[in-house]
């Protein structure tokens, strides 16, 4: 119950909600109870009728009167039950509203470590399973259960006026049903968190199949894909056998010592009212709240069970509000993955770069910086303490094999990782003590991976900058020679891309994606090969624009053909996550280092040199896929290049 109470006690805003739920919990508790009264009272008018003990027409208009009384008990009854179910209703999504946000928005603030550790689709599993199943069982005590319990509370004091061991042996009925059901939960829960996990992790595969279908039908992996998802559910399916087998058995010891209570109760009642204690109106009330006690008796064992379930569900979703969130994360998200966070989240108003600290302030500054993905394992460093500038209006090329660190510099100088030793300045000051906002604001980035939303072709322009003019966002797609495209489509900049952009082919994605960084206009501009999917005629027109966003601003490109790298100012090679060697393309060519050898390797044509060239990233000025940054290919085009 330690969830259930936990999540109530950070949904407190919704206080008027619980407040009228209890006021026709109560309300409906004790029209549910006129019944029984109204009907013993017509029963002891009809028996004195008969009897002779009163007159028939006097007996039929009290009758008549105790008729509609039940009617408009009835009738209110049904009434309020509906407005506390509508309360309930609305309560229920309410929280689930919260609980959500604030899990996105925790999410949200989350280091990347946290990230490179998930499936993205168990991590919405959990999020389905945890909140749904919460407010669900939340909802449902609230319109039904809670209600129920207070009838019981009042028909065992009415008993009690009765006949008080009457009272005793409805009680004993309570207490068995809790004993059972907690043995019951208990083993019931071992089963439902291996039925949890095997969902989680089908659910979590069948998110990345569908998410990089193309691949899968490329290797012709469907049966497999299929045969592994098909097994995690034949498992659960395996474990629901026994946990219900269990469930059920339990369920007919449950339901059978109740039935025993009631013999008794029965019994109780008819002898007493043979032998005179109770009138014939007495036994008809009694027998009637005695029949009221039983719903809720067994309506105790499905919500305990439910509560035990989404008490189980939640698990995961309190582990990850209890994760430990980035050092510099938004105050903004902070505040809404808390408990009295704000109902919505106003979008971050623009952050203006931050000057430098000096006039000769490096804008760039690597200083010593080391890193590793696991901080509890420092030798396994993917980089070295590394050093290297750039300053205003430099172009920095990284050139070193696939998995040599170049993108991990780049994940560092974005601030989705820190530095496990060493400094990392931007514009003089220490990247530890800029927020994440603040740093990313910085740095503007075309990855080789052109990573695209679903929506429109305007609004994937524009998601840096969704104030920006109908003007700006054209200009950036003619310099990024994406209007060549965009205006073939119906729709034009309306045109709905789908998801990732797969109504795009990949030369398509990338020119979206030139134009969105065109956009932000950040200081920094960080270039993963961002031609790299253009045919020659689009790479001239892109590259001509990307020459003149370059102007007045520090680029780091990651390198893989030597035409991109030939007009930088500085080149630093990466071998094995150590800097090699920095110098201009003039001084490294005839260095001997890394620099050279590519110089020789594009040059020769023999199968042993290619091979060496693609370790490198580059084949015959053709780029390959980076193992630090695979490509997800999008769906084909729908208009021509």
């Amino acid at each position: 119950m330690n969830s259930l109470t936990r999540i109530l006690r950070s949904t407190r805003q919704l206080w008027p909600y619980y407040v009228m739920i209890i006021v026709a919990s109560t309300a409906t508790a004790l029209l549910n109870l006129a019944a029984p009264f109204l009907i013993k009272a017509a029963t002891d008018v009809i028996v004195d009728a008969i009897n002779g003990l009163r007159d028939v027409d006097d007996a039929v208009t009290v009758v008549i009167f105790i008729a509609l009384a039940l009617f408009a008990a009835e009738l209110t009854y049904t009434v309020v039950h509906n407005i506390g179910g509508w309360f309930g209703d609305v309560m229920a999504l309410k929280m689930r509203q919260l609980l959500s946000d604030r899990y996105f928005a925790k999410l949200l603030s989350l280091p990347q470590t946290y990230f490179d550790k998930q499936v993205t689709g168990t991590v919405i599993s959990r999020l389905d399973r945890s909140i749904l199943g919460l407010t669900q069982f939340i909802q449902s005590f609230a319109n039904n259960f809670f209600s129920m319990m207070l009838t019981v509370i009042l028909v065992l004091t009415v008993t009690s006026w009765y006949y008080w061991p009457l009272t005793l042996l409805l009680l004993i009925v309570f207490p068995l049903y809790l004993w059972l059901t907690a043995l019951t939960s208990k083993r019931w829960m071992v089963w439902e968190k291996d039925k949890n996990h095997h969902i989680d992790t089908a659910q979590g595969r069948f998110a990345e199949v569908i998410g990089q279908v193309k691949v899968v039908k490329s290797f012709v992996t469907e049966r497999r894909e299929l045969r592994g998802f098909q097994e995690h559910f034949a498992e659960t399916v395996d474990l629901t056998k026994s946990q219900s087998r269990w469930w059920h058995l339990m369920d007919a010891i449950r339901t059978g010592g109740m039935n025993l209570i009631f013999l008794a109760i029965y019994l109780v009642l008819f002898i007493r009212t043979l032998h005179g204690h109770f009138s014939l109106g007495d036994m008809v009330l009694l027998v009637q709240l005695v029949a009221t006690i039983r719903g809720p008796a067994s309506m105790m064992s499905w919500m305990v069970d439910s509560a035990q379930k989404a008490a189980g569900g939640s698990r995961d979703y309190f582990a990850a509000m209890d994760e430990i969130p980035e050092p510099t994360a938004d105050a903004a998200l902070l505040d809404a993955a808390s408990p009295h966070g704000a109902a919505l989240v106003e979008p971050l108003p623009a952050i203006e770069p931050l000057p430098a600290t000096s006039p000769d302030a490096s804008v760039i500054d690597f200083d010593q910086v080391s890193f590793g993905y696991d901080s509890d394992a420092p030798e396994d460093e993917v980089i070295h303490k590394v050093s290297f500038t750039a300053h205003h209006n430099e172009k920095v090329a990284l050139v070193g094999e696939s998995g040599g660190g170049k993108s991990t510099l780049v994940n560092l100088l974005l601030g989705l990782y820190r530095p496990t030793a060493g400094t990392l300045r931007i514009n003089g000051h220490d990247s530890e003590d800029l927020t994440a906002a603040q740093l990313r604001s910085m740095v503007g980035v075309v990855f080789q991976e052109p990573s695209l939303f679903s929506g429109t072709i305007r609004e994937n322009i524009a998601y840096g900058r969704p104030d920006a003019s109908e003007e700006e966002i054209l200009d950036v797609a003619r310099r990024a020679n994406a209007d060549v495209f965009i205006s073939r489509f119906r729709d034009g900049y309306d045109t709905v891309i789908g998801e990732r952009g797969l109504r795009l082919s990949g030369g398509q994605k990338q020119r979206i994606a030139v134009a969105r960084a065109m956009l932000k206009d950040a200081p920094i501009l960080v270039l993963d090969e961002a031609t790299s999917a253009l045919d020659t005629r689009a790479e001239q027109a892109v590259q001509a624009g990307l020459e003149e966003l370059m102007v007045g601003r520090t680029t780091l490109v990651i390198a893989h053909r030597l035409s991109t790298i030939a007009t930088v100012d500085t080149i630093v090679t990466l071998d094995g996550g150590h800097v090699g060697e920095i110098g201009s393309p003039a001084e490294l060519a005839t260095s001997g280092g890394i620099y050279a050898e590519l110089l020789r390797l594009t040059a020769s044509t023999s199968a042993a040199d290619r091979k060496r060239l693609r370790s490198f990233g580059f084949h015959d000025g053709t780029p390959v896929d980076d193992e630090e940054e695979p490509v997800v290919d999008g769906g084909p085009a729908k208009a021509a290049d």
